[in-house]
Formats: C-alpha cells, sequence, structure tokens
C-alpha cells in the first residue's frame, strides 16, 4: 500500500464519522425552527408534525429501497449522492418560504439521510481501526443520538446569536455537505462490489438469519427509544409553551438535547462498563423510569421534573440503542452489513414518524395535554414489556453459559 493510500485508510474513519454525526445533525436542526415557522405561516399542529414526519417517511422509502445497495456497488458512491442530495436539502431549507417548501425540503433530507445511513454505518465500522472495531459499531450508535443533540440544542441557541437563523443554519449546513463529499471521493472503498446491484432495490427488509431472533427482540427497545424521540422532535417546543408556559428558543433545542445528549453519552460509557443484554435490560428500565417521571410532570406542570424524566429515559435509550447495535453489528457479513443496519434504521424510523404523525393530528382532536399523556402511557407499557423480554433472554443466556457476562 503506497503512503498516500495509508493516509487516507487512517483519515477514512474519522471522516466518516464525523459525516454520520453531521448527517443527524442536520436532522433535528429544524426542530427548534418549527415553532418559528409556526409562527411565521401559521399552520396547525398536524401540518407541523407532518413537515417533521415527512423526513422519517422519505427515510424509510429510501432505506427499504436502497438500503443495501453498497453493498453492491460500494460505499463511496451511496455516500456521496447522498451528500449531494443533502446539499440540495439544505439549499431548499434556506429558501423555502412556506410550510409547502418547507416539506419538500424535508422530504429531500430525508430522502438524502436514507440512502446514506445503512452505507455509512457500515463504512464506520468496516473503516475503523483492525484492532478497534468494536469502536466502530459504538460510535453508529452514538453518533445518530448526539447528532440529533447538539444539532437541536445549536439550532435552539443559534436564535440568540444570529439574525435569521432560519436561513443562516441551512446555509452554512449547505456549504459544509459539498465539502465532506470531497473528502469521501479521497477515502478507501471498504465493500467489495458484487452482482445484483439493480435487484437490491426492490424495496424488502432483509435481516441474515443468524441476527434474526436478536432483531425482533430489538424492535420494542428501539420503538420505546425513537417515538419518544419522535415526540420531542416534533412536539417538545409546543408541549413547553402550551402545557408549561415556557417561550424560549435555547429551551426548545434543549428539550431534544436533553434527551438525546444523555443518551450519547450512556451509549459510550455503559457500552464499556455493562455488557450488552446488561445494557438492553438497563436501557429499558431507565426509559420506564424516565417515563413515569414526564406523566407526573404533565400532571403537576413542573417543568423542572419534565427535564428530569427527560434525562433519565435520555439514558435509558442510549443504553438501549448501545446494546441494540453492539449485539447485531457483528453478527452481519461484510456483504450483509449495510443491509443489516438498514433493518434497524427502518424500525427506528418507523418509530419515529408514524406515533408522532397520529399524535400531531390527535391534538387537534384531544388537546396537547391529554395526547402526550396517552402517547407517553402507551411507551410506557412498551419499555416495561421490553424490559421483562430482555430480563428473561439474558437470565437464559447466563443459564445456558454459566458466569457469562456478555
Amino acid at each position: 500500500m503506497s503512503d498516500s493510500s495509508s493516509k487516507a485508510g487512517r483519515f477514512a474513519f474519522p471522516l466518516l464519522a464525523v459525516v454520520l454525526f453531521a448527517f443527524f445533525f442536520a436532522a433535528s436542526t429544524p426542530s427548534p425552527l418549527f415553532v418559528v415557522f409556526q409562527q411565521h405561516w401559521g399552520f396547525s399542529s398536524g401540518m407541523l408534525t407532518l413537515a417533521f414526519s415527512a423526513y422519517a417517511i422519505m427515510l424509510l422509502v429510501a432505506l427499504l429501497s436502497a438500503g443495501a445497495l453498497s453493498d453492491h456497488i460500494g460505499r463511496r458512491p451511496v455516500i456521496i449522492g447522498a451528500l449531494i442530495l443533502q446539499t440540495l436539502a439544505m439549499v431548499m431549507f434556506a429558501w423555502a418560504a412556506d410550510i409547502n417548501q418547507l416539506i419538500v425540503a424535508r422530504c429531500l433530507q430525508g430522502l438524502a439521510t436514507g440512502i446514506a445511513s445503512g452505507a455509512l454505518s457500515a463504512a464506520v465500522v468496516e473503516a475503523a481501526p483492525a484492532t478497534r472495531k468494536k469502536a466502530g459499531a459504538l460510535f453508529s450508535s452514538i453518533a445518530p443520538l448526539s447528532g440529533l443533540a447538539t444539532g437541536s440544542l445549536i439550532t435552539g441557541l443559534s436564535v440568540y446569536w444570529i439574525a435569521q437563523p432560519e436561513v443562516m443554519v441551512f446555509a452554512i449546513l449547505a456549504f459544509i455537505f459539498p465539502l465532506a463529499a470531497l473528502g469521501v471521493v479521497a477515502v478507501p472503498e471498504t465493500a467489495t462490489r458484487r452482482r445484483g446491484a439493480w435487484g437490491s432495490l426492490k424495496p424488502r427488509v432483509s435481516v441474515s438469519a443468524k441476527a434474526r431472533s436478536p432483531y425482533f427482540r430489538a424492535v420494542p427497545l428501539l420503538l420505546a427509544i425513537w417515538a419518544l424521540c419522535g415526540l420531542y422532535m416534533a412536539l417538545a417546543p409546543s408541549i413547553l409553551t402550551s402545557v408549561f408556559k415556557v417561550e424560549s428558543a435555547g429551551l426548545n433545542g434543549l428539550t431534544v438535547a436533553a434527551l438525546c445528549g444523555p443518551a450519547a453519552i450512556a451509549a459510550a460509557f455503559m457500552a464499556r462498563a455493562l455488557s450488552a443484554p446488561a445494557c438492553a435490560v438497563l436501557g429499558g428500565v431507565a426509559i420506564a423510569a424516565g417515563l413515569v417521571i414526564l406523566l407526573i410532570a404533565l400532571s403537576s406542570g413542573g417543568v423542572v421534573l419534565f427535564f428530569i424524566g427527560t434525562l433519565i429515559a435520555g439514558i435509558g435509550s442510549g443504553a438501549g440503542f448501545s446494546a441494540v447495535l453492539q449485539t447485531l453489528a457483528p453478527l452481519a457479513d461484510e456483504h450483509e452489513r449495510a443491509e443489516l443496519f438498514a433493518a434497524i434504521f427502518v424500525a427506528c424510523y418507523l418509530s419515529l414518524s408514524l406515533p408522532p404523525i397520529m399524535a400531531g393530528f390527535a391534538v387537534g382532536h384531544f388537546g396537547l395535554l391529554d395526547t402526550s399523556r396517552v402517547y407517553l402511557s402507551a411507551l410506557l407499557l412498551v419499555a416495561l414489556v421490553t424490559s421483562w423480554v430482555h430480563w428473561r433472554a439474558w437470565g437464559e443466556r447466563q443459564l445456558a453459559v454459566p458466569g457469562a457476562c456478555s
């Protein structure tokens, strides 16, 4: 290997990791601004959640059709194409003049992120140094959560820093993503090309036989994590304003950050301290505890209690999501890896999109407070069930392998 190839290889892991982070940073960037857009353009809560969820719906379409494409044509061309689409989406956000244009921009962003998600997650794992492959899977679990937290927080604070943040934030991102594409051009390809690219575009969700049982066991945990995140990204600013009578763009951004920030930290540290099965159990229990506190906060009107419950649920979300990826990533061969990550993200984004859409339109009939109570109560039930399922699986594993800790 030449010196230039060797340097590009060492450069690949941090670059791809940053690009994965950037996609999710951009995903939460509009969340604190939705209320600003709503004040400017006067659309309903149902349209607000539709604007948010259009992203996740298009992301699902892309995952189902292009999720395995990089297993056939390579990671680089798929990632570069997604970065070009993402740049166009940022330009459209910056120029949006009404809710319809915002929805179109959000759809294009979802398409770009869906195309990139499986390929980037697989590429990060493959580009990690040979002695630190676990770090690749770990970062794949941290990047979505830390990106969502940072994007929401910085965008919320930008309302105080810069004029017209709804334009400038997206203009800056429209400059960053093309630079990222140029960087990806220089990194080595990590996947071996093989036939069947056109056939892989047929919409499907495929999980290899050895990963199937752990995957289906993980689905309720992913539902609890990402349906809660979807509620926060779509309606948490409205909850702060309507239920807790707090009107602050900074706090609007902090709501998502308070959930996803602790989640990213928990994913990083708990994966080192505990086995994946233990993290899954702890994740479900912590999510359930946080949801109980959130329900109490909604009844008492305590905004401090609301953020405490958010933080605890966030810790559980990070532990649970890390456990899922740490368990599933090693079960895929190279030619199945992007497809497996695509299947994981399909479960994530179904949870992120459909429940908030239903909640958004329910608000018009039942009100924001009652809708939020029912939503959180349903998630509490899911969290309790998934805690029990993973606790049983953990116990059965330890009985099958005496002394097992992972």
